[in-house]
């Protein structure tokens, strides 16, 4: 027979647990929840980047044949691919900049555009954004907008693109008749490169400006 002694004991314990136990059980589960969450969203993680990666590499081969012509079917076949399963990571962006490639090849400008101004409002990275940028201003050129072209690549960028992006301007502005701001962009330029970077094709833009003023 139970003492008094341990039916108190037995209360106390009952009231404890009414009080804390049901808390810390539901702390327990949400812990294990939130670790096995985040294991779970890891792998989750690890197989889009797999599965990306290896529909990019299919890509690749089919914009990058051995006979030198894209399979153009098969470019944007994989790239929609990617914006429909893998949309979240970088390479649906870069799976964007061979559509916009073979678009070019191809004389649908307007295509190249829409694809490349796509990244341009929401890159994955810095780096993409920029390299999408240029190649939108380049795109935006040979449709006779260098204005526009040249309104997208105002704004600072990282120091690795400066030079590409003030050869560029330098490019637009020849485009436009603005010689004197051409050869400050070609300049500036060319003051953005390493001391061991080719300058040649750079050189004989500025030089090209210069034999044109005297």
């Amino acid at each position: 027979m139970v003492s008094r002694t341990d039916d108190e004991d037995l209360a106390v314990i009952k009231d404890w647990w009414q009080r804390n136990g049901m808390p810390l059980l539901i702390g327990v589960v949400l812990a294990l929840v939130v670790v096995f969450g985040w294991q779970g969203w890891q792998k989750y993680q690890s197989n889009q980047a797999e599965g990306a990666s290896i529909v990019y590499q299919q890509l690749l081969e089919a914009a990058l044949a051995p006979s030198g012509q894209a399979d153009t079917a098969k470019v944007v076949e994989f790239a929609n691919q990617l914006k429909n399963d893998f949309g979240g990571t970088q390479y649906a962006q870069y799976g964007s900049l061979f559509v916009a490639k073979v678009a070019v090849e191809s004389g649908k400008l307007d295509d190249a555009a829409s694809e490349l101004r796509a990244i341009v409002d929401k890159p994955a990275d810095a780096n993409l954004g920029e390299l999408a940028r240029q190649r939108l201003a380049r795109v935006l050129a040979a449709q006779d907008k260098a204005d526009e072209a040249l309104a997208l690549l105002d704004g600072d960028t990282e120091k690795a693109f400066l030079a590409s992006r003030e050869e560029l301007k330098g490019d637009l502005l020849v485009q436009s008749g603005r010689t004197d701001d051409a050869h400050a962009a070609y300049e500036k330029a060319k003051a953005a490169l390493s001391e061991d970077a080719a300058v040649g094709a750079l050189q004989m833009k500025i030089d090209d400006l210069a034999k044109g003023d005297a």
